[in-house]
């Protein structure tokens, strides 16, 4: 496979990538053919300043009319050495016959340094989110901060309330995460916080308000198996504008006696029906068991067996995030010892008339983290339900159509061509998600001149940081990057520095490979190495 003969390595001051020039025979202080010998500073036969500043003349116009490239620098001579490096890492690598796309780009000026397919359509994987998150910083800003309110409409009679219970939401992803720290989980305070006044009982409807996102709860192109099947890692968990707990629910599980079914309980309790198929076995040692959920409904079935010593808290994705949210404050009441057998929950899309919060009292409300340090869980940790979530939300409609729109906008500003961008969510888990190598870097280098460029670029993993996609990585290199990792699919797009102290914004990007992943990743870390040594 040969990589030279499409990529290229110089870029003319424009910009736009151009075949390497031919040096020059003439360079700073060389003698020209077509002048006389006479070098500049040289002692001349006779004194006149006319001379001397006739060739001067000359030689600055002899300077002005050679082509760009033709005097040049260590960079330029590395350009090509850098280009040689980065194809021959690729071809030695073990994904040498999969489709490649790699692009990069001076942050100073904006000149193509080396490419391989930067105009192709790529599977972004997780280099999706950079998309998503710099739209987002754009749109709403770094200190943008999601609110959940609770609003009470109507009378309290003593220590009962009567009337409607409102829980809007805003498509806050952290509003009562495991994955942010510090959040905790409002709605059980905010149970305990309504015994402590005295309620006792509150009767009438507990109505669930989600219309901030649109009621598509899954993005266009996931696998089937991301909805159904235990997740640990937030893969095809639903969107809502509703959202709470990363809209996952637990599962318990305990080992019995042997032969005997394990114990399983879920939290909160009564959201989910199990069928345990499930037997404990002491001659088990490894993982032996599985944990599925028929699409659309919310029964799970526990199949295989499970080890005699296994304790442990799986989480399955749940399929309506607002009946999620609204059973789970009534199971909070109910513990805090609040009545709400008379208490109905009901979405608000259900309801003929859809209740008003005008006028309503506005008993508790909760302020997500900012968006910048919301973001730092996004692209550190990849999370992909934060990203879906915001991806939603930075459109007025909260669909996915509107908000392709509005990352394709900011694209178009960066003057990246979108006619080969295909955007179905923010995380990068869609098979139909498509970017360009070149829409990348130029996206890149555009958020280095954008007001909120200290949060994207602060949200990306360095090289070897803890509790990163890059933990095991790149450790003491100049690099802060985003990774993606899909099935056939890797990236790792971000900015480092090259030895002269250049800074430079590059994607890495592959498809249909057919090797093991961790061999794509040595190849990715090899040509980043090669860019930084």
């Amino acid at each position: 496979m040969r990589f030279a003969s499409s990529r290229r390595f110089v870029a003319s001051p424009s910009g736009s990538p151009s075949a390497p020039q031919p040096r020059r025979s003439l360079a700073v202080g060389a003698q020209p053919k077509t002048t006389s010998s006479l070098a500049v500073g040289a002692q001349p036969k006779t004194t006149s300043s006319l001379a001397v500043g006739a060739l001067l003349a000359l030689l600055l116009a002899i300077g002005m009319a050679l082509p760009p490239g033709a005097f040049a620098t260590a960079d330029d001579e590395a350009r090509p050495a850098l280009a040689d490096e980065i194809d021959q890492i690729i071809k030695d690598g073990k994904a040498a016959n999969a489709f490649w796309g790699v692009q990069v780009r001076a942050l100073d000026t904006g000149e193509v340094l080396y490419e391989h397919n930067p105009q192709q359509a790529f599977l972004p994987a997780s280099n999706m989110k950079l998309l998503t998150s710099a739209t987002a910083l754009d749109a709403l800003g770094p200190e943008h901060r999601y609110q959940t309110t609770l609003y009470f409409d109507g009378e309290i009679d003593g220590s009962v309330m009567r009337g409607d219970l409102i829980l809007k939401g805003t498509g806050d992803p952290t509003f009562g995460s495991s994955e942010m720290a510090g959040t905790g989980d409002p709605l059980g305070r905010w149970a305990q916080a309504l015994a402590k006044i005295g309620v006792t009982r509150i009767e009438g409807r507990l109505i669930g308000d989600d219309d901030a996102l649109s009621d598509r709860f899954y993005s266009e192109g996931w696998d089937v198996d991301y909805i159904t099947r235990q997740s640990s890692r937030l893969i095809g968990v639903s969107v809502g504008g509703l959202a709470y707990r990363d809209n996952l629910i637990r599962v318990n599980l305990q080992a019995g006696e042997d032969g005997a079914p394990p114990q399983v309980t879920t939290a909160p309790a009564g959201y989910l029906d199990v069928v345990n198929r499930a037997t404990t076995s002491e001659r088990e040692r490894g993982r032996a068991f599985d944990i599925r959920r028929s699409f659309g409904d919310e029964e799970i079935t526990l199949t295989g067996s499970v080890p005699s010593t296994y304790s442990g808290t799986l989480h399955m994705p749940i399929s309506n995030p607002t009946r999620f949210a609204l059973q789970s404050f009534q199971a909070d009441l109910r513990q805090a010892g609040i009545g709400v057998n008379n208490l109905k929950a009901a979405d608000i899309d259900h309801l003929g008339e859809k209740p008003s919060t005008e006028g309503a009292r506005v008993l508790f409300r909760h302020f997500s983290p900012t968006l910048a340090k919301i973001l730092r869980v996004v692209n550190k940790e990849s999370n992909n339900f934060y990203a879906d979530q915001i991806f939603r939300s930075i459109s007025d409609s909260g669909t996915a159509n509107a908000s392709e729109r509005r990352v394709k906008k900011l694209l178009e500003k960066a003057g990246a061509a979108t006619d080969a961008i295909s955007i179905r969510d923010g995380s990068g888990l869609s098979r139909k998600d498509l970017v360009t190598p070149a829409a990348i870097t130029k996206l890149l280098d555009f958020m280095t001149s954008r007001p909120a460029s200290e949060s994207f670029e602060a949200s990306l993993a360095r090289g070897g940081e803890p509790q990163t996609t890059l933990q095991y990585r790149l450790k003491g290199q100049p690099v802060r990057a985003k990774t993606g990792s899909l099935e056939f699919a890797r990236a790792l797009s971000g900015y480092t520095t090259l030895p002269g102290g250049r800074r430079v914004a590059f994607a890495l990007l592959v498809n249909n490979y057919a090797v093991a992943s961790y061999q794509v990743t040595q190849t990715f870390d090899r040509v980043v190495r090669a860019m930084t040594s």
